[in-house]
């Protein structure tokens, strides 16, 4: 313990004093969670605009409204192909699901306001890297409570859309813009939890070049 103690002071003290060490590693960190929040908001935002999340039945299921969905299969090559009639409804119950419309009502609604969180805490996050002190570490702060409030439910939201259709979804049924939004719920709670790790570690790097500091602090 004595011999890690006088290491860390060694190479603490070898900072010259008035001089902050080098933070790349927290800034390059701090700017990949902040990137990929902004990536998973677009992945998000794309997947509840389109809606179309779900081909199952010959029926194309969306947040919004579900369609009739034609078969057509091409005589050159021989693949099949799937295109949506005009035979689109925003009357979910005329879909042949209970509590469809109630269901879809309410994942659309958290989903939506997790796309709001993640854009607030985004903003927060952004904000607290133009400003110092007190009021940075509050915004990271408040930033990395609203990703991860966002994940939680933008999870909840596509938990209750496979609930929903659980009866009768396959893996392969999901479309590409379910799997956005699944990727982005995913990037909202890693990245949440990444925002808030890395605090674990700023005291340590407050504390640069003055390894008396880190004594009296307990870290030592």
């Amino acid at each position: 313990m004595t011999s890690f103690r006088s290491l860390v002071q060694k190479m603490v003290g070898s900072v010259p004093h008035g001089k902050s060490a080098p933070l790349f590693l927290d800034v390059f960190c701090r700017s990949l969670i902040i990137l990929c929040t902004a990536l998973s908001v677009v992945l998000s935002s794309v997947a509840v605009c389109d809606g179309h999340w779900l081909l199952a039945g010959g029926h194309m299921f969306g947040l919004w409204y579900f369609c009739s969905v034609e078969q057509q299969q091409s005589s050159v090559l021989g693949t099949q192909s799937f295109k949506a009639s005009s035979n689109c409804t925003t009357h979910l119950e005329e879909a042949g699901v209970d509590g469809l419309a109630v269901g879809l009502a309410a994942c659309r609604s958290v989903i939506t306001l997790a796309v709001v969180s993640a854009i607030f805490g985004l903003e927060l996050l952004v904000m607290s890297q133009a400003s110092e002190g007190r009021d940075s570490r509050r915004r990271w702060t408040l930033g990395t409570r609203l990703v991860l409030l966002a994940g939680l439910m933008a999870a909840g939201g596509v938990a209750l859309f496979v609930i929903l259709f659980g009866t009768f979804a396959t893996l392969l049924g999901f479309t590409l813009t379910f799997w956005c939004q699944f990727t982005a719920t995913v990037l909202f709670s890693l990245n949440g939890l990444a925002a808030r790790h890395i605090q674990h570690i700023e005291p340590l790097l407050h504390f640069s070049g003055h390894p008396d500091k880190l004594q009296k602090s307990g870290f030592l």
